[in-house]
């Protein structure tokens, strides 16, 4: 074999080494302490330097025996499916509509969409903070004027209905803008020509959809959508603040806030490295339709 040859052949493996023994040094050892923890009674004086014993499948059996950690997952799920739903819809709504309008309404919004995309989490957790205020809240305000009279004073917080409510307003107005520019960025890449063709031909709006602009922004929209369930699976800064200014954690706890006070705020890192483990399980089996389609769909 020639050195060209070999170049030729080696040298894009050469060239990835870097970033993946990076990347396996950053990502690989916590993975593989988290697992290990989960293995082992690993509380206070762990950290402390006292040796954490193993003790097998306990945490796990204490994990999946518990009502509350099931009553944890069934709320995640269920906010979760919510938020990915109302958000890919009103995301590719904007997408659409981005798509049909003139310049000057087009910048305007994709400024504001922008806008709300780079505010920082806490900045805007704080402002949303505001308008649900229970004495000085615009929203309150707003509904009190309209003739809801009931909503003077009232708090969104305490009811985990309300709460969940005001968490999926937050989580998919932060969102949207992700989904907005990805899909109207693969809507820019469908073929006009195309689209007039089919016109035509005689198909209607739905069968253009179907035939043309469908099978060209699917894999746009199933890598949309699988972020999405990963992020809205995974959401805590937005429950974690909301639950500080007034609602029940007991309550309102999902997945990322229920490993939190497990670790943090009950020292107890064994049970959640074992809730973390049954976190990434159920993100991989939730998500393997959809890496299933995109491996498919890139031989």
């Amino acid at each position: 074999m020639s050195t060209q040859t070999a170049a030729r052949r080696f040298g894009p493996y050469a060239l990835l080494t870097p970033a993946v023994v990076i990347l396996g040094i950053a990502m690989g050892y916590p993975l593989v302490r988290q697992v290990v923890m989960s293995f082992q009674e690993y509380g206070r004086a762990q950290q402390f330097g006292q040796a954490a014993p193993f003790v097998g499948l306990e945490n796990y059996t204490q994990l999946f025996t518990d009502p509350q950690m099931w009553a944890v997952v069934g709320r995640s799920l269920a906010f979760c499916a919510v938020n990915v739903v109302v958000t890919m819809v009103i995301g590719i709504s904007l997408a659409v509509l981005l798509k049909h309008v003139s310049r000057g309404p087009r910048l305007t919004l994709q400024i504001a969409m922008l806008l709300a995309w780079a505010m920082p989490v806490i900045a805007a957790m704080t402002s949303w903070q505001w308008l649900f205020d229970t004495r000085y809240g615009v929203i309150n305000w707003t509904l009190v004027r309209l003739g809801f009279e009931s909503f003077d004073g009232h708090n969104w917080l305490t009811n985990p209905w309300s709460f969940y409510f005001v968490a999926t307003v937050i989580v998919v107005w932060m969102s949207v803008p992700f989904v907005m520019f990805t899909i109207y960025a693969a809507l820019t890449q469908v073929s006009e020509e195309a689209l007039e063709a089919g016109e035509l031909d005689g198909a209607n709006a739905w069968q253009r959809f179907r035939h043309i602009v469908y099978p060209t922004i699917r894999p746009v929209l199933t890598i949309t959508l699988l972020l999405q369930v990963v992020w809205d699976l995974r959401v805590f800064a937005q429950i974690y603040y909301l639950q500080g200014v007034g609602g029940t954690p007991s309550k309102t706890h999902l997945l990322g806030t229920y490993i939190y006070t497990l670790g943090i705020g009950q020292s107890d890192y064994g049970m959640a490295s074992a809730l973390a483990m049954f976190v990434l399980v159920l993100t991989l089996v939730l998500t393997a339709g959809y890496v299933r389609a995109l491996l498919k769909e890139s031989r």
